[in-house]
């Protein structure tokens, strides 16, 4: 007697949780926009600190690079917003959150990792923003975004967007 009404719960439970699977994707695509508008724009009005800082960490190019990041961060939130060439835009953020690990947050994600000082892992913030970026590019940008509309216009068959 009991399966049955398991059945019920799990089917409704189901029905809702698909209903409401553009909010993952929309939220995280809000919450990476509100994170790099606000390090681009930063670095877009004091580039003397992006400068100094690729100076410092022996970044080659440095003028280039912080010029680049720049607007990538600034450009590249508002492409995440509004979903539009998500997975190359998650892409490539992604990748300047690893240089991060790899040379300026380098001491501080090694001593998360190996449990040493005051912080933990998600007090790094490159990381805390790799996790998100990572997934927007295996999963994109979810139905409520310009690239799901560019593609029902185009009638290109939907991509999953949860491991299943």
């Amino acid at each position: 007697m009991a399966a049955p009404a398991v059945q019920q719960i799990d089917a409704l439970v189901a029905r809702v949780t698909g209903a409401l699977s553009f909010l993952p994707p929309l939220l995280t695509r809000g919450f990476l926009f509100y994170a790099f508008y606000a390090t681009g724009s930063g670095k877009l009005e004091h580039p003397e600190g992006i400068l100094a800082l690729m100076k410092n960490i022996g970044i080659p190019l440095p003028e280039l690079n912080a010029a680049f990041i720049s607007r990538l961060e600034y450009y590249g939130a508002f492409l995440l917003l509004v979903g539009l060439l998500t997975r190359p835009a998650a892409a490539l953020l992604s990748c300047t959150m690893v240089v991060a690990l790899a040379t300026a947050d380098k001491t501080s994600f090694l001593d998360a990792l190996a449990f040493r000082g005051d912080g933990t892992i998600s007090d790094v913030a490159p990381l805390v923003l790799l996790v998100p970026l990572v997934w927007l590019v295996v999963f994109g940008p979810g139905l409520v975004s310009i690239d799901a509309a560019i593609a029902r216009a185009l009638g290109l068959p939907r991509r999953p967007t949860t491991a299943d």
